[in-house]
């Protein structure tokens, strides 16, 4: 089955299911009929650029901030300003770069927020399990930087 259909079914699957982990996905992938591994999953996950959220039933599970983004945009940003909110521990300037720690396992989430802001000075940003690197293009634009993103804790 083609990429697109793949890609549709996981977005199908995800909004109906508290799916947290690429096995998890997998295995529904193929009670669906798709022949598929682990590894094509997780470069789907990877290009849907979706987001790991706390679920009510367990601990996390895949979330498609771009769901219905025409009619609900203000509604997800304050989802994705929440889970910034709730996973940034701290944050810390280093020569030019921003160091960000969150609680395990939501740096991904706190990550895609920052790059969707389009903070001007940002060259670039990276996300481990629990630590975020913004990269700043001018040791100049770092107070600035630090600021935009101390003000988003605090709203």
């Amino acid at each position: 089955m083609a990429k697109s259909a793949r890609q549709n079914k996981i977005l199908q699957l995800i909004s109906e299911k508290d799916i947290g982990t690429q096995a998890e996905l997998t295995a529904e992938l193929i009670k669906e009929g798709f022949n598929i591994t682990q590894a094509t999953v997780s470069r789907d996950i990877k290009s849907l650029g979706l987001i790991k959220i706390a679920s009510p039933l367990k601990g996390y599970k895949y979330y498609y901030p771009e769901s219905n983004e025409s009619n609900e945009s203000n509604e997800n940003k304050l989802k994705l300003l929440t889970i910034f909110r709730e996973s940034v521990i701290s944050i810390e300037k280093a020569i030019n770069l921003i160091v960000l720690k969150t609680i395990s396992g939501s740096a991904n989430s706190a990550c895609l927020i920052i790059d969707k802001l389009n903070i001007e000075g940002v060259a670039g940003t990276l996300a481990g399990d629990d630590t975020i690197i913004v990269i700043i293009k001018r040791i100049e634009d770092i107070d600035y930087v630090y600021g935009e993103l101390n003000k988003l804790l605090r709203k």
